[in-house]
């Protein structure tokens, strides 16, 4: 068996997110988007994404976090009312231990009927992932803040 498979390790543990925690979590993000290839890290960027979390908690984000013994591993953000998964990003040291199966395991519980999301089209490792997990395409659409087209995709819960 893989060491990505044991059991005795412990897990990071799912969590909401703490206020004092948002710059963290921001920084998380970035490690992981600019893991995608998309864009370089930089000051601005973090700068960008700080000010967005606290922005989008206020607008209705339910904010948690993968807890590795006060270090961050990943950063997961619904929207419960319009069952959105708006962000989920692991961070690099943590990818392809499972740990995004965790946090999406985590969402199907608080959203078991439906859940839709949108992913970057350049970004082929996250959608192609989210295919092997259910989720179905649904279209493409340039999304105008940023320009990036975006792949739309949506998993209902099979009957």
């Amino acid at each position: 068996m893989p060491a990505s498979g044991d059991t005795d390790l412990p897990q990071p543990v799912i969590r909401l997110a703490l206020a004092d925690e948002y710059d963290e979590v921001a920084r998380v993000w970035m490690e992981s988007w600019v893991s995608t290839g998309l864009e370089d890290a930089s000051n601005f960027l973090l700068a960008k994404l700080r000010a967005r979390v606290p922005m989008e908690v206020e607008k209705g984000w339910s904010l948690y976090v993968a807890d590795d013994n006060g270090r961050l591993a990943a950063m997961l953000a619904v929207h419960l009312p319009d069952r959105y998964l708006d962000q989920l990003f692991v961070a690099p040291e943590y990818q392809g231990n499972g740990l995004g199966r965790r946090l999406l395991a985590f969402t199907r519980q608080h959203l078991p009927d439906e859940i839709w999301l949108r992913c970057v089209r350049e970004n082929e490792k996250a959608w192609r992932w989210y295919e092997r997990e259910g989720f179905v395409f649904e279209k493409e659409q340039v999304e105008p803040m940023t320009g990036f087209v975006m792949k739309y995709y949506r998993w209902k819960k099979s009957d």
